[in-house]
């Protein structure tokens, strides 16, 4: 019997998983469930490989516990919480870290090389937050590249297939039935009892970001209108330390924290310190405190940007090439003159409420990486972990959805046309990058709230129509739980409430009802 597709679906296929995104988690995930003899299948909303994805573009590397070190699994747990502003579940980061060795011993299987200090010994670095060295790299601040490299290598033989943009997880009462997909033959359905959500993150919600073009928020929103829950949305992560180099908007190139791990350091156009007498850490301090402190300098003094100087840092060019060429690429010889940089948004530190491998609260449906929230992060991502987490998390995402599909029935999926609501991109950016970016108040976020009241439904007739109706999604999911909190924890600083509340260290959850509205629910527990 042909599932029904309610008139919708021009092609259909069977899979046992289906994997969306094909970063660092998505193929994780995907090379676990295929090495466990399931079908799956890998979609990717760009057309080309090369730099789709925000693992492409990580530099720094990956926090890891190495054996025969002097550091510890309580150690790492203990930066990470302490990152945290107090949302972090000690128990999900314990797994987590635990299990990091493994997990890049399999990278490792799966063609990754990093830099080594001596043969046989990984060269070590350490950046904000971290008590120790325990950051491996790879071409020095390439890192994502070759993480990316290996597992695009150990996934050639795997059926991903490019152009294909996801529009609805379809579901019934009970579980999940497959996945809605719009590609070049247009509308169909891939019938699956599995579908990982290995999406990324967020970050073109604001007008300039780290994150490549497809970082629309997409596995929220489909989370979202699927009727599930997101946690910890207002969190999202600035990068210190992205190159200003006078562009309105888009993507730019990061400075990676691991170059003030090596000296570097932050000062204003007047040569002073922008982090002194901030934390004790100074500019190795957590994310948000340097990012929160450059917005104050500037706020303060009006000026453009303010300077990383690395020319103290020693081999700059052949260990940290990446930053150099983007440098170069702006005109600025990194060895000669200071580094103009401002806090660009980087990461979400909330989204899907999973559990540590992957489950969320529908049966069948899974996410892992920067889409999900397990618990791992809080407030505040620890520098370095969330490729850790990519890594981990992905392959048990992987395995618990190959467990799924081997008991499920056969799915049988119906579609309804599908509409959203949708504010113009353009419009919708300049609003989160005024009024909810690295410092907010009440008085912004609701101006920002009332645009997004003022969205209407939109027929997602490709993928620019699809992402912009992910932003929308993913907008008022984040202004909600930002207004939300009346207090500043971790990378949520509120400039009316600037000092944390001890009654508010709970995650908030949002979720969307049928008209698209955001309601704030229960606190986040463990979802299975």
């Amino acid at each position: 019997m042909t599932p029904s597709c309610g008139g919708v679906g021009h092609w259909q296929q069977r899979a046992d998983v289906v994997v969306v995104g094909t970063g660092v988690a998505g193929l994780a995930a995907a090379l676990a469930a295929h090495r466990r003899g399931r079908r799956v299948v890998v979609l990717s909303k760009a057309v080309q490989r090369e730099g789709a994805t925000a693992t492409f573009y990580a530099q720094g590397g990956i926090a890891v516990v190495l054996p025969r070190t002097d550091d510890s699994i309580a150690a790492h747990v203990a930066d990470t919480l302490a990152a945290g502003g107090g949302l972090c579940d000690a128990d999900a980061v314990t797994s987590i870290v635990a299990d990091g060795y493994a997990a890049i011993t399999g990278l490792v299987d799966d063609g990754a090389r990093f830099d080594e200090a001596a043969p046989g010994r990984w060269s070590l670095t350490r950046e904000g937050g971290h008590s120790r060295r325990r950051i491996i790299h790879a071409g020095g601040d390439a890192t994502g590249a070759e993480v990316q490299r290996a597992l695009d290598h150990a996934a050639a033989h795997l059926d991903v297939r490019r152009d294909h943009v996801a529009l609805q997880v379809l579901r019934d009462d009970t579980a999940v039935t497959g996945v809605l997909v719009r590609n070049e033959d247009g509308l169909g359905v891939i019938h699956a009892p599995s579908v990982i959500l290995a999406t990324g993150g967020l970050g073109h919600l604001f007008s300039a970001t780290t994150n490549p073009e497809g970082s629309t928020g997409d596995g929220v929103a489909l989370a979202l209108w699927a009727g599930l829950p997101v946690a910890d949305l207002e969190f999202v992560q600035f990068h210190p330390t992205m190159l200003f180099d006078g562009r309105a908007g888009g993507r730019r190139p990061l400075i990676t924290e691991a170059l003030r791990g090596e000296g570097a350091i932050l000062v204003d156009a007047r040569g002073e310190s922008v982090t002194a007498g901030v934390h004790p850490m100074g500019d190795l301090a957590p994310r948000d405190v340097v990012a929160a402190a450059i917005d104050r300098r500037l706020a303060t003094t009006g000026d453009a940007c303010v300077y990383l100087d690395a020319r103290g840092v020693e081999d700059f060019a052949r260990r940290f090439p990446t930053v150099a060429a983007a440098c170069l690429a702006a005109g600025i010889d990194a060895t000669r003159t200071p580094i103009p940089v401002v806090p660009g948004a980087h990461y979400s530190c909330g989204g899907v409420v999973t559990d540590v491998d992957g489950r969320t609260e529908l049966p069948g449906l899974f996410a892992a990486g920067e889409v999900a929230r397990t618990g791992m992060h809080g407030a505040n991502r620890l520098a370095s972990n969330s490729l850790l987490e990519g890594l981990v998390v992905g392959r048990r995402a992987g395995l618990a959805a190959v467990a799924h599909a081997a008991d499920a029935p056969a799915p049988r999926a119906v579609v309804d046309p599908v509409r959203r609501r949708t504010l113009d991109r353009s419009e919708l950016q300049r609003a989160m990058t005024r009024h909810a970016s690295v410092v907010r108040d009440a008085a912004g976020l609701a101006q920002v709230r009332d645009l997004l009241d003022t969205a209407r439904p939109r027929d997602l007739t490709g993928r620019a129509a699809v992402e912009d109706a992910a932003l929308t999604a993913a907008a008022t999911a984040v202004v909600a739980a930002a207004l939300d909190r009346p207090e500043s924890r971790g990378s949520h600083h509120r400039a009316d409430h600037p000092h944390p509340d001890p009654s508010r260290a709970m995650s908030t959850v949002v979720r969307l009802d049928a008209a698209g509205v955001a309601t704030i629910t229960a606190p986040a527990q463990a979802c299975c």
